[in-house]
């Protein structure tokens, strides 16, 4: 059990940025110094910790409440958000990789590890969202996309290969069936309280089904020939197909790589062949790439908008902070169908 305790950390303290990775696994000699350094820490850390144990063995992580409110960790803020709106009076909450941050570039903190062994309940998304962590969570997890439709789960071409594209939620079909997937584990960790959980999923998925419609009337007012949503990152397939609107992304499905000089160009002369009205940054990635699309196609003659700026970015792979617009999943689908909408109208 200390072994895989160690595993564990090791795991999750160096390798949790590499969200929306390729899911073949990097080896040492690709890990950066900057990971290298990482790992060492944690395995201090960990040792430190272990030493100060009593040498009990730890039992396997099974859903079950302790005495008390429970504890769920989710991995990021859809999970969390899902969490919330079907049990946020019976539960305690605990996010790992904060909202508005990058997961791609997300460095782990040793209080992560802490969050995830002590939880009662730890939920992430799956189909490799979380990278290499995916080893460690399906131990100490459950995952949202349990038992997807194959036909319905994306797959996408990132640089020659062929990867399971993890932005499930922007398929409502989908989303929500991870919101039955949560209330099924809350429900079996609360077996008291499953009634109400599973009463909020049913509101909470009618109210998904509202959204949806209204969001779908919005779309279709934006001309065909305007029908076209060029974002920083490849992570709006699901949304493409939901809303028959073509996505081209310059820099694929992780930000946390760099943009080939080609892929930009190839952008750029897409945007000028199809009069392509405005292009949109997101609020985990840099908008001076997309400023990078504008500048290379006045060379060319050609003025395209930057949609950019506080309140005026997509949200792709997080919520935003609470108290903000977008903080909730409702309300982050629909800002994005209103800028885009907006913007290309």
């Amino acid at each position: 059990m200390k072994k895989n305790v160690l595993l564990a950390l090791l795991i999750v303290c160096a390798i949790f940025a590499s969200a929306c990775t390729k899911l073949d696994a990097q080896n040492e000699a690709e890990v950066p110094e900057t990971e290298k350094a990482t790992i060492a820490e944690a395995e201090k850390l960990i040792i430190n910790e272990i030493e100060e144990t009593d040498g009990a063995e730890a039992e396997e992580p099974t859903i079950e409440a302790v005495e008390g409110i429970p504890t769920v960790t989710g991995t990021t803020t859809f999970v969390v958000d899902i969490v919330n709106r079907l049990a946020e009076d019976f539960v305690i909450t605990e996010l790992i990789v904060p909202a508005g941050d990058d997961p791609h570039l997300y460095e782990p903190k040793p209080q992560d590890l802490e969050k995830l062994t002590n939880s009662d309940l730890v939920i992430y998304h799956g189909l490799h969202f979380e990278g290499r962590m995916v080893d460690v969570l399906e131990t100490m997890g459950h995952q949202l996309a349990k038992d997807f439709p194959a036909d319905e789960v994306g797959v996408m071409d990132d640089q020659g290969v062929m990867i399971v594209d993890p932005h499930f939620w922007f398929n409502i079909d989908l989303y929500k069936k991870a919101v039955e997937n949560v209330a099924d584990y809350l429900s079996q960790m609360l077996p008291d309280k499953a009634a109400d959980i599973n009463t909020n999923a049913e509101t909470y998925k009618s109210d998904l089904d509202q959204m949806f419609a209204s969001c779908q009337e919005k779309m279709d007012t934006i001309p065909k020939q305007s029908r076209i949503l060029i974002t920083p990152h490849d992570a709006f397939n699901y949304f493409s197909r939901s809303f028959d609107i073509p996505v081209m992304a310059p820099q694929g499905v992780s930000t946390d790589s760099e943009v080939a000089n080609k892929d930009i160009q190839n952008t750029v002369d897409f945007i000028v062949q199809n009069k392509v009205k405005a292009v949109f940054a997101e609020t985990t990635t840099d908008p001076a790439r997309m400023e990078k699309l504008k500048e290379a196609a006045q060379v060319q003659g050609f003025e395209v908008k930057v949609v950019s700026g506080e309140g005026n970015e997509l949200f792709s792979d997080s919520l935003a902070p609470a108290g903000e617009v977008g903080d909730n999943y409702i309300d982050m689908f629909t800002h994005n169908v209103d800028l885009i909408v907006e913007n290309l109208k």
